[in-house]
């Protein structure tokens, strides 16, 4: 491989000033972060007044110190439903992430309780189903903190339907032969009650946990009997009578380190820590000078790659070919992985490059990283003649049937068709991150409104109408509008909120969040599995 050298001077205003708008951008992500977390802190003497855990205090506990813990979506629902997205946030209600437990890489989900009683709001909802997603196609052992008022009625008709896949999840992933643990530590009723009803292994804190299709007030309004929580479906009456769960726990912590053992006791296949093999020649500190937050600001992919990879050492495909996309291999902590990175439109020769050299990969069962920052599929008279639709088609199909892990960071632009072929969300990449600078939309803003007013004038003059400046004002206020609304649509924070990537990374943080998906990857296909056709029934 050949060394990747530099034209990038750090001490340029145009780096100095890319850098601080990046920096600015991610220091917004930051506080948006500060503010859920806040949000449940703030809560802590009620918790402490009934003697239980805030929900990260049990986290804390139940993961290995010292371990990477990746977090996913932690904006998730932001600026919906019940979260402002200005002052009260609510990051869905949960706290998600890959984590290691025991020695263990697992996949961790627990209800945020001290927010709005850990209610489950509908992006709340598609949280957890990501996270379940996660766990089966990564062969992740499931570990679940489960303390939940119940789904939000407010919003029932955008969880009812939707959330028995939760449920069926929960089946899958139990007959595909990956476990699932949950720990009970308060309320988990109604729909909630089937989170440890289609568990492998319950825990269940004494006096706490409170497990049951319908409270007290729906079972005196339904049938008429008076009753307690305890007696409706009470830790230990699940231990004496019903079987429900298989340990009993003193008190949140207790009922934690149960959880760490019952993962010690799967003697899950341990993976090899993440270790840094060759760093980038140049610093991974330096990415967020190397592109500048505006998508529209030109810089050579090759300047990311060369800090992202071992030791900036990268193979070129096709050099000279089709140049609007670089593809080629390198080396990210040891691990031989293919590279397609891009800036601006794509053209139909860089989508024949990128689709032969997805083949080739797919060939070599060598993994995919997409580095995307792509205006779509280049448009034109020209373009169209050199089979742009058939060339678009043919690397849409590559990433859509390659079978190799995916993993696609949004640098910036992520438009049209281009972000389809980048490997966006919708072509399942087993992990997709995103930097402050994303903007995802069907086009940019100012394209966008320029194609409203084009669209208008042309009906206006073909009809026979005139053009007056009234008429140029008024079309003008509406593209302003269609502009702004796509400007807000597009914006990154927009985009983590409907869980459209697995959350806003630092773009310094890209090697090691790269480095630490791809390594559950590739664990994950050394896992041995022992499926079954229905998996644990309680």
């Amino acid at each position: 491989m050949t060394p990747l050298s530099s034209q990038v001077s750090t001490h340029s205003p145009a780096f100095q000033q890319a850098r601080a708008a990046s920096l600015a951008a991610l220091d917004e992500v930051r506080h948006l972060e500060a503010l859920v977390r806040a949000e449940s802190e703030g809560n802590r003497p009620k918790f402490e007044s009934r003697q239980q855990l805030l929900p990260r205090d049990r986290l804390s506990i139940l993961l290995d110190r010292g371990r990477p813990f990746l977090e996913l979506s932690t904006l998730a629902g932001l600026g919906m439903h019940d979260d402002d997205g200005v002052r009260r946030l609510q990051g869905g209600g949960a706290i998600s992430g890959v984590g290691w437990v025991s020695g263990a890489r697992v996949m961790v989900f627990a209800h945020d309780a001290a927010i709005k009683g850990g209610a489950v709001s509908p992006m709340g909802l598609k949280k957890l189903l990501r996270a379940q997603e996660i766990a089966l196609k990564q062969r992740l052992p499931l570990v679940m903190l489960a303390e939940s008022a119940g789904a939000n009625l407010k919003y029932q008709s955008e969880l009812f339907v939707e959330g028995g896949l939760a449920f069926a999840q929960q089946a899958r992933l139990s007959a595909a032969g990956v476990p699932q643990i949950t720990v009970v530590y308060g309320s988990s009723t109604a729909g909630g009650a089937y989170l440890p009803g289609l568990s492998d292994y319950v825990v269940m804190v004494k006096g706490k946990a409170r497990v049951f299709l319908a409270g007290p007030p729906l079972v005196q309004a339904a049938t008429g009997e008076r009753s307690t929580d305890e007696e409706l479906g009470g830790a230990e009456l699940h231990a004496h009578e019903t079987g429900l769960n298989e340990f009993l726990a003193e008190d949140d912590r207790e009922a934690t380190l149960i959880a760490r053992d019952l993962v010690a006791s799967l003697q899950w296949p341990q993976p090899p820590s993440l270790h840094e093999a060759r760093p980038p020649h140049f610093s991974p500190d330096e990415l967020c000078g190397v592109a500048s937050p505006d998508y529209r600001q030109p810089y050579d992919p090759r300047e990311l790659i060369a800090r992202l990879v071992d030791g900036s050492n990268f193979l070129e495909f096709k050099a000279r070919y089709g140049d609007d996309m670089v593809v080629g291999w390198a080396e990210l902590y040891g691990q031989r992985v293919g590279l397609l990175a891009n800036h601006g439109p794509i053209f139909p020769e860089g989508a024949q490059k990128a689709a032969q050299f997805i083949e080739l990969c797919e060939q070599a069962h060598t993994p995919l990283i997409f580095l995307q920052n792509t205006t779509g599929f280049m448009v034109g008279r020209e373009v169209e003649r050199a089979g742009s639709v058939r060339s678009g088609a043919r690397m849409i199909k590559a990433v859509a049937t390659c079978t190799v892990p995916k993993l696609t960071l949004l640098v910036g632009g992520a438009f049209g068709a281009g972000h389809y072929a980048m490997c966006g969300r919708a072509y399942d990449p087993d992990f997709i991150f995103a930097w402050p600078s994303n903007r995802l939309a069907v086009m940019g803003g100012q394209q966008a409104g320029e194609v409203f007013r084009i669209i208008h004038t042309d009906k206006l003059t073909s009809r026979g109408g005139t053009l007056t400046p009234e008429v140029e004002t008024e079309l003008r206020a509406m593209s302003q509008g269609l502009i702004t609304q796509i400007e807000r649509e597009s914006h990154a924070l927009f985009a983590t909120a409907r869980l459209w990537d697995d959350g806003i990374i630092d773009p310094r943080d890209s090697r090691r969040a790269l480095g630490e998906a791809l390594s559950i990857c590739l664990h994950a296909r050394q896992i041995p599995l022992n499926p079954t056709r229905f998996g644990v029934t309680r």
